[in-house]
């Protein structure tokens, strides 16, 4: 990120990267918020498997929400920008009512969660850091 900070031609405005519960570059995005870089969070929700996750299920539940919700909110918590993979209009809406906050102590425990199982997506590049 610095490379291209220091050599781009062009003012990098966003960087899209994986972020949700359990997997989340707390340094890459202080760095980019530093240099006034938008963080763009894609797969929030982690392939949808985050659904399968206990701790990640009992939070929602505690919130009364689903877990797409509150993975959705995790990331705009963060101050970043949530790109979630929507495949029918009830999930639009319904991962748009996020008239909730996790409160800090919640956070700080979601913040701690090791996720990093994608079931069979696992092997699949862009999540085995090949």
């Amino acid at each position: 990120m610095q490379n291209i900070l220091d050599k781009g031609t062009v003012e990098t405005a966003v960087n899209q990267i994986l972020t949700h519960v359990g997997n989340t570059s707390y340094a890459l995005i202080d760095f980019c918020k530093a240099n006034d870089v938008l963080v763009q969070a894609y797969s929030p929700i982690a392939h949808g498997e985050a659904m399968k996750n206990e701790a990640i299920v009992a939070m929602a539940d505690k919130y009364g929400v689903s877990v797409a919700q509150l993975c959705i909110k995790y990331v705009l918590q963060l101050d970043l920008v949530a790109l979630p993979k929507i495949e029918n209009p009830y999930h639009m809406t319904s991962n748009m009512d996020l008239a909730f906050t996790i409160s800090l102590e919640d956070l700080k425990l979601l913040k701690t969660i090791d996720f990093k199982d994608y079931g069979e997506l696992t092997y699949f590049p862009v999540f085995s850091g090949k």
